[in-house]
């Protein structure tokens, strides 16, 4: 049987002494999130995930939902007890805004929490996570009515909410959609649509799950220009606040999934459901983006989450299993075979596990943290520039980081051995779980083409630039520490070939836009591998600092710096490889004639 801890001493670690959020306590909101504060939150919701949401992963896993003959789905056995513990200690309202009944501490303190939530049941988390993102859509693009109307009860979790975003015949090419909103006399419009793939679209957990829905109005082209969001209630709303009638939506079927059973993937059918306009017609796409940019954030904290319960099994399973012997001689002689630990191999794909998800961590808390600088830093500069780097950053948290939590979770099932394929393990439903995070919110190649296509570019590539000053300037100060100097002189050649592809890519792409296509998934993962370096390079220093000053818990920092030497050695020498992918350009990716990849 699995089993977790949630990480809580290098969170607070990261949270303390990498990322120093005492720093920024005068700002808006982080009054709220003092230490103490900040260390209930995760003792007692780290507690409260391995107690009451970790128990039922297997349990969601083997019994899925279940979809009513009425349309109606009932959660997994456990799920509604749950939740309703969930709601009632509050867990969902720490980050919201305190005019709607939140708690109004950082996005960082959410996110720490959510990935603890992620690893202990990554089904369950979505449920509220949906509901977040439509939240944040809502805050941004509603009318003051809507948001008094429906945001209240969302944070509290009385209601649930979702995207509705995919249809049968297109998923990235939102410009495809079908879906049509008829407007009424009343102001209201009439749905008319099927959405596919659609989390948490219908369930037993809230009394009301308060949809957003994009279609098209009439006469609107048939592009993404002429894309328009509704919110659409399950069931409407009356002005006093009170339920009242069943909207015309329902859930069609349930979709047969690889991973995450427990939670409701659904076929959601839309039959002149009434709905109302999200902000202006035919500006949905801007509103989507708030929702895909706050859903692809969490998507690249689940690869964390699952990439930190797998390997914590692994680590327990290497204790564990005796195997062989050690190629240096007998371990432990008194035993008839050693530890699994004794095997550089097994080693091998533990560090790697180790030094990935550290500083993916690392790196998911500090992009959290750009987005409460984006509101709240004291100058309009320090809020340009968190807004600049955690645009840039978006698609590798998502992307990169669940390319790391499928690997992590593949490699943890691997010292396993044959075990790791036995369901009862835990580790099958692990990978199964980590594959759907670099598929859905945009799948990373299209996460690779938002950064490469998009990102470098806007506003005459200032957030690039921003980015490569600042991993430039804390490379070069940290060469003068010796026990930094491996890893900032590894981190500095990175991003000098990071720097190399994005030159080449600038004077390439525009002659043939394949060498950009090409390229893209290569300059993904190399800024990815700059990015975690910079982390690391942080990790350490923080890590050496406190073992100067004689501090606590000395194995845990010493091992800081050994994973971070690791990481120099094994990791950054990987971005040279990336950079002459990119350099590669398009041509023999592109020369084949497709029916050339057919079998004879």
């Amino acid at each position: 049987m699995p089993q977790y801890t949630p990480p809580v001493r290098d969170t607070r670690f990261l949270l303390q002494s990498v990322i120093g959020v005492d720093r920024y306590a005068n700002l808006p909101g982080f009054q709220n999130a003092t230490p103490d504060m900040l260390d209930a939150v995760l003792e007692q919701g780290g507690q409260f995930v391995a107690e009451v949401l970790f128990p039922l992963n297997q349990v969601g896993d083997q019994h899925g939902c279940t979809r009513n003959d009425d349309g109606s789905v009932i959660t997994p056995p456990g799920f509604k007890e749950a939740y309703q513990q969930f709601v009632e200690s509050g867990w969902g309202t720490l980050s919201a805004p305190e005019e709607f009944g939140g708690q109004g501490m950082p996005h960082f303190v959410f996110t720490a929490f959510q990935e603890y939530m992620i690893s202990a049941n990554m089904a369950f988390s979505m449920y509220p996570g949906l509901t977040h993102g439509a939240i944040a859509a809502l805050l941004v693009k509603g009318s003051e009515e809507q948001k008094a109307k429906y945001v209240p009860n969302m944070v509290s979790g009385q209601w649930g909410g979702t995207m509705n975003l995919t249809e049968p015949q297109c998923g990235t090419d939102l410009g495809l959609i079908r879906t049509r909103a008829e407007p009424n006399p009343d102001g209201s419009y009439s749905i008319t649509g099927t959405k596919i793939f659609i989390s948490s679209g219908e369930h037993d957990l809230t009394e009301n799950i308060i949809h957003l829905v994009l279609a098209k109005t009439p006469g609107a082209p048939e592009s993404t220009k002429g894309i328009s969001l509704f919110v659409v209630p399950k069931f409407l709303v009356n002005d006093d606040g009170s339920l009242g009638e069943r909207n015309a939506v329902s859930c069609g079927s349930i979709e047969h999934k690889m991973g995450i059973h427990g939670n409701s993937t659904c076929v959601m059918n839309y039959d002149g459901a009434k709905g109302w306009l999200v902000g202006e017609e035919m500006k949905g796409l801007a509103a989507m983006f708030i929702m895909m940019n706050a859903a692809r954030l969490g998507v690249g904290l689940q690869g964390l989450g699952i990439g930190e319960v797998a390997l914590q099994n692994a680590v327990h399973y290497a204790h564990d299993r005796r195997q062989g012997r050690a190629l240096t001689g007998p371990a432990d002689p008194n035993e008839k075979a050693d530890t699994l630990f004794v095997h550089p191999d097994v080693r091998r794909m533990l560090m790697e596990g180790k030094a990935l998800v550290e500083g993916l961590r690392a790196l998911c808390l500090w992009g959290a943290l750009q987005v409460d600088l984006e509101h709240s830093a004291p100058s309009e500069e320090e809020r340009q520039l968190a807004a600049d780097l955690v645009g840039l950053l978006t698609p590798v948290i998502k992307g990169v980081g669940t390319d790391i939590g499928y690997k992590v979770a593949t490699d943890a099932q691997q010292v396993y051995g044959g075990h790791g394929y036995i369901a009862e393990w835990g580790m099958e439903q692990y990978v199964r779980d980590a594959r759907i995070a670099m598929i859905y919110e945009g799948t990373n190649g299209v996460q690779a083409m938002d950064l490469v296509g998009r990102k470098l570019a806007q506003n005459g590539g200032r957030a690039v630039q921003a980015f490569f000053k600042l991993v430039a300037g804390e490379a070069a100060s940290a060469k003068a520490n010796e026990k930094l100097a491996l890893l900032a002189e590894g981190l500095e050649k990175a991003l000098g070939h990071l720097q190399g592809a994005t030159m080449w890519l600038a004077a390439n792409g525009f002659q043939n836009p394949n060498h950009v296509g090409a390229g893209a998934y290569p300059y993904m993962q190399l800024t990815g591998t700059v990015a975690l370096g910079l982390m690391w390079l942080r990790i350490a220093s923080a890590a050496a600092e406190a073992l100067e000053a004689g501090g606590e818990n000395a194995k845990f920092l010493e091992a800081k710096l050994v994973t971070a030497r690791f990481y120099a050695e094994r990791f950054l020498p990987e971005a040279s490889a990336l950079r002459r992918k990119v350099e590669a350009g398009g041509d023999t990716v592109m020369a084949l004639d497709p029916e050339l990849f057919r079998a004879a």
